[in-house]
Order: structure tokens, then sequence, then C-alpha cells
């Protein structure tokens, strides 16, 4: 999963007036439409929502799938719905090629993760105690590191869990990446995740996080002359 130079390609929300934070995805990641996906009942984007899924029920072979299919779609808002409820306000899901050759061993398997962005509020402080203490409420966590990035300082960890026997999820081992960055206002800060059940990659997963958290921006950086807050 080698990490080429980078293509930029401007999203709309680039210059959304209400955006306070600016980042890249490499590529690979496609982002997740939430408000799309969780659209207000009776809405204009829920008639939108309902327009857009309806060639897939439409294509179901029997009425078996065809329930099958909206099961899947429900779980998959409930998590989404989760997910927004602890400020998460973008995600994507990340495909990528297994490309790293370990003795001649690679499969070439497809490798699927999960990037989340999420807002925390926090006591007002320095944003180097803020990124400290973001890692003291969370046990467990390893490889620790602290980073002076363009944006500010930041702190990366990491974590792997295991769903439990009762939870009705496959038994495999997650890994999730971190990063905490203070916002320049000392008031929050910016949680970025990826996570995967490609353990085994954690280093290239690290490398990839850190590639995003590098990009990140308080200020537009479409402004001339904007620099961050330290």
């Amino acid at each position: 999963m080698l990490v080429s130079a980078p293509t930029v390609i401007l999203t709309d929300s680039v210059n959304d007036p209400e955006a306070e934070l600016w980042f890249a995805e490499p590529a690979g990641f496609t982002s997740l439409p939430l408000d799309g996906l969780l659209p207000e009942p009776g809405s204009p984007a829920a008639d939108t929502l309902r327009t857009a899924v309806a060639p897939f029920l439409d294509a179901a072979p029997n009425e078996m799938v065809r329930q099958q299919f909206i099961s899947h779609f429900a779980s998959g808002q409930q998590l989404l719905w989760a997910l927004r409820e602890v400020g998460t306000v973008h995600c994507s899901i990340g495909l990528h090629r297994d490309d790293v050759d370990e003795a001649g061993m690679n499969s070439g398997q497809p490798l699927l993760s999960l990037f989340t962005l999420s807002w925390r509020d926090t006591a007002v402080a320095p944003r180097g105690v803020t990124a400290a203490r973001a890692l003291a409420v969370n046990e467990g966590r390893t490889h620790i590191e602290y980073l002076e990035l363009p944006c500010g300082p930041a702190t990366f960890s990491e974590s792997v869990c295991t769903p439990s026997a009762d939870s009705g999820l496959p038994q495999l081992s997650l890994l999730q990446v971190h990063a905490h960055l203070p916002h320049p206002d000392c008031k929050r800060l910016v949680v970025l995740t990826l996570s995967t059940t490609a353990v085994a990659r954690r280093e290239q997963y690290r490398a990839v996080l850190q590639q995003i958290a590098e990009t990140v921006s308080f200020d537009d950086p479409l402004v001339p002359g904007t620099s961050e807050a330290r």
C-alpha cells in the first residue's frame, strides 16, 4: 500500500462559507455524504435518497434480496447516526490493494478502512496541553507520538480492540489509529481516526493518517496570506 505523490482534487466543500477546517485525503478514499444518507423524514433530501436507492431495489431478483438490502442499508444508517451523535462530521471508506511485498508472499488482496473526522469540546488550555490531555483520558493507547504539524501541535496513538462475543459482529481485531489536533480557539479539538481490520498493515495506515493530518488547516488555504494561529 505505497503512498505515491498526491494529486489534489478540490471538491465543492472547499468553498463552504461555514467550513471550520480543510484537509486532503489520499487516493483510494471515497467520502460518504452524511447529510444525503441521513435526511430528515419528509424532507426533499429524503425524497432524493429514495429516488437514488430505487434502482437498486428494482434490480433485486426477489423480495428476500430486496428486504436484505433494506436491512443492510438501515444498519449502515444506524452506524452513521451513532458516529454523528459523537461529533463526527466526515467519514470516508478507503479501498487499497495490498502491495506490500513480504518475501514474495504479496497476495494483492483489497484492504478496507474507515476514516472519520470528529469534533470534541475541551477545557480551555494551551494547544499543546490539550493535545497531551487527549491521550490521558484514553487508556490502552500505544505508539504515542507528539508532533508539530503545519496546523499546530498534535498527538498520535493507536489501539486494537475485538468485538465482544455477544455483539453479533465478526470476531476480528480492529486497528484504530488516532490523531488529536487542537483548534486555535483552545476550546476544542478535531479527532482523526483511521480504522481497519488489516492489523498487520499498521505501519502503512499510521503513515496514511499522518499524511492526512499534515494537510489539515484551520485557515482557508486558498486565501493568500493565511497562516495558522499558534
